[in-house]
């Protein structure tokens, strides 16, 4: 056989091959709708399918065929600390218990615990630590009402007894614990006027649900009893009772003594909203639903890179802490990254969390005015940070986190999933580049952006946040607050927007039949303990200064220059954004410098920059009048750690940040902490209802001359063989 007759025969044989295959497949594609057919992949580690999933539009793919995502349980009961910020075990809280229970300071007298969290070593002991050297003594801070006052106690464990117990004075009040805000909505139920009431609006009892609302603070008239506004719901035809309002109804209560001090019912004229395709449950929904995308999972065929020890995570280049907190949500201590050139681990930020969201709403009718919550100072972030939902939430090969906590009468008590820990990748760059034609070199540089992400979402109410910490490769920390949930709407007498007068106020927008999303305000404020290479640190504001230039050598005009000033005081580092006055903020280390001579530090990016537009001497803003900058520098103090001060509940804001701020204390070469607000306004719209779409921002702490070099240099890319390949075979 010629050489042409053997390309010709191999040609004929190829086709028929291929024409056997096609017919084999088209044959078999009806079965191919009903069963799977098992694929190799024994580099995942786990069984794959391939399903053919054609109803609905939806194309087949490959899914991973893996038995339910695997929790980490941890034995709360025998829990070992094994790092200095560890939180309280279920043990230690237990012996906290027994020891307050034997007290002369609560013993026989009517109390509530408010907060019973790790009191915290010094932080020269903390850094001085190493693992395997032993533990600083373990202390407790309890936050305690004790018979109308306010008590901070220190219980030392070791010792088992109370060292400290100081009684406040003070206007505010400790943060709500969750049975005071389970027993204060029960309270109107049992009230005759407000059944009556409830009856003549129309509502069956039955359908009723009630909010507890934090009622800030507006005069003496309002002191001398932990008040809490009620405010009321139908759920009938709905689990989105929040859009069913029984307007203008509001019930002051006393929350110590249980009762009922006043009922006002402003709302009678206004109906109930129907509520209409309100019910956000995907049982609730109407089909056809819209067409679902195919599944998504990120495969990590070694498993994940990061490492958690009891509290302590490990990934890439970066050491630190999570912590779990009822107030704060998620505390990241102790958090260090690698230098790629000596190899030795690096202080960059000691302590960072949320300190305090500042929610006023701007509607200021009688059922309204007093809405301007503190999520963590009144009801405590962490208290209503809700278990995660696996593969939703949270994607596989997440390490979930639990939260201790402690009741209002002490016993622990464990939010399981918490926290989770997870490598995310959404196909972003950290660095490329590509040789252009001219320059003759044919050179195509990638790699690829995977990140560590640490998160926690709050439930509080109507609106749940997602706070994420994200670690990267190349030395940057980017925190980021996400909105959802729920709006908080107003029932109106309006259906259609052609009845509403122009010249009305209607302090927000028609969402529906009878329902206005009324205008407000977030106001994320974080506490940022940077430690550059050690405590002495500075603050340097880096103005960007236009320059003119008049008959100069060239034909520019114009250009700018950076002009560094160091704040020698406070109110030297009290700062106002402007998009027309731009600056940098570098937060450094002046006694340590680059091989150059440059001052090794961090920067902050800011991101959401809503400024309050309130008054400065309105009571709202008064209590949260940290927000009347986006950045302050502060001392470093163990007690200043809450934007709205430690009793914030009916504070009037006589210690908060700016308080503490304006007594302007040197922070040059200091150990100084930062402190940053996100800020948000929000107009509701259409979109937002009956459910509110995620809304995002974020601010980021990237290194300024902390390396040498740009770390991501020494960072290998990904090639196919790092991937997993599934080859098709029957089962």
């Amino acid at each position: 056989m010629d050489a042409t007759s053997y390309l010709r025969f191999l040609f004929l044989l190829m086709a028929a091959l291929l024409l056997l295959l096609f017919v084999r497949t088209w044959v078999r594609l009806p079965s191919l709708r009903a069963e799977e057919i098992a694929l190799d992949c024994s580099e995942f580690g786990s069984s794959c399918t391939f399903k053919q999933r054609l109803q609905g539009g939806r194309s087949g793919g490959f899914i991973q065929k893996n038995k339910p995502p695997k929790y980490q349980k941890v034995d709360h009961e025998n829990e070992v600390v094994k790092h200095p910020l560890d939180p309280l075990t279920v043990r230690e809280i237990k012996k906290v218990q027994g020891i307050l229970s034997k007290s002369s300071a609560l013993n026989n007298r009517k109390f509530s615990l408010h907060s019973v969290v790790l009191e915290e070593p010094l932080k020269e002991e903390v850094q001085a630590w190493r693992p395997g050297k032993k533990l600083p003594s373990r202390k407790a801070s309890i936050i305690a009402h004790v018979e109308g006052y306010s008590h901070k106690m220190i219980v030392d464990l070791a010792l088992g007894q109370i060292v400290t117990n100081e009684v406040s004075h003070a206007t505010g009040y400790p943060t709500m614990t969750v049975e005071d805000m389970q027993s204060s909505v029960r309270v109107p139920l049992k009230n005759k006027e407000f059944l009556d009431t409830i009856r003549k609006r129309g509502v069956n009892i039955s359908d009723v649900s009630c909010v507890p609302i934090s009622p800030g603070w507006f005069g003496e008239a309002e002191e001398g009893k932990r008040l809490i506004k009620v405010q009321c719901y139908s759920m009938a035809g709905t689990a989105n009772f929040y859009m069913r309002p029984i307007e203008g109804l509001t019930i002051l209560v006393d929350m110590d003594v249980q009762e009922v001090l006043k009922i006002t019912d402003n709302g009678k004229d206004i109906p109930l909203p129907k509520g209409e395709n309100s019910d956000y449950r995907l049982s609730a929904q109407k089909y056809p639903l819209l067409p679902p995308l195919n599944p998504i999972s990120i495969e990590q065929p070694k498993g994940p890179s990061f490492k958690v020890d009891g509290h302590q995570v490990k990934w890439g280049s970066w050491e630190f802490h999570v912590k779990p907190d009822p107030r704060a949500g998620v505390i990241i201590s102790e958090a260090k990254v690698r230098d790629p050139d000596t190899g030795k681990m690096r202080r960059v930020l000691y302590k960072g969390f949320t300190s305090e969201l500042f929610v006023p709403y701007m509607d200021p009718s009688d059922a309204w005015y007093f809405k301007t919550y503190m999520d963590a100072g009144e009801y405590g972030f962490g208290l209503n940070t809700m278990s995660l939902e696996p593969l939703n939430d949270c994607p596989r090969n997440a390490y979930y986190m639990d939260g201790v906590f402690t009741s209002a009468d002490g016993k622990p008590y464990v939010r399981p999933n918490m926290v989770c820990i997870f490598e995310r990748y959404a196909g972003d760059i950290a660095w490329r580049h590509t040789e252009c034609p001219i320059s003759g070199l044919e050179i195509r540089e990638a790699r690829q952006k995977v990140t560590l992400v640490v998160r926690m979402s709050a439930s509080v109410a109507n609106y749940d946040y997602i706070v994420d910490w994200e670690f990267q490769t190349d030395g940057l920390i980017r925190t980021k607050v996400g909105l959802s949930g729920i709006l908080m709407v107003k029932g109106t007498k309006h259906k259609n927007v052609n009845q509403i007068d122009s010249n009305a106020e209607l302090h927000g927008t028609l969402l529906a039949e009878n329902v206005i999303g009324v205008i407000h305000d977030h106001y994320v404020t974080f506490h940022l303990d940077m430690d550059i290479d050690g405590t002495d640190n500075s603050f340097v504001e880096v103005k960007m200064a236009k320059k003119t230039v008049d008959n100069g050598p060239t034909p520019r005009k114009s250009f700018w220059t950076a002009e560094r000033h160091i704040a020698q005081t406070e109110k030297d580092a009290q700062i106002q954004l402007s998009l027309y006055n731009p600056s940098e903020f570098h937060m450094i280390n002046p006694s340590k410098k680059t091989k150059i001579g440059n001052p090794v530090g961090y920067k902050l990016v800011p991101g959401g920059t809503a400024a309050s537009l309130l008054d400065h001497n309105d009571p709202p803003q008064l209590r949260g009048a940290f927000t009347n900058n986006q950045i302050w520098v502060t001392p470093y103090n163990r007690s200043e750690q809450w934007a709205g001060g430690l009793y914030t509940y009916q504070s009037k804001g006589d210690d908060t940040l700016a308080v503490w701020s304006n007594r302007d204390r040197p922070i040059e070469k200091k150990d100084i902490v930062l402190w940053y607000t996100l800020g948000f306004h929000h107009l509701p719209c259409q979109e937002d209802y009956p459910i509110m779409p995620t809304v995002s921002s974020s601010f980021d702490l990237k290194p300024v001359n902390f390396f040498e070099s740009n770390p991501i240099l020494r960072t290998a890319p990904m090639t196919e063989k790092d991937l997993p390949m599934c080859a098709a075979s029957a089962e």
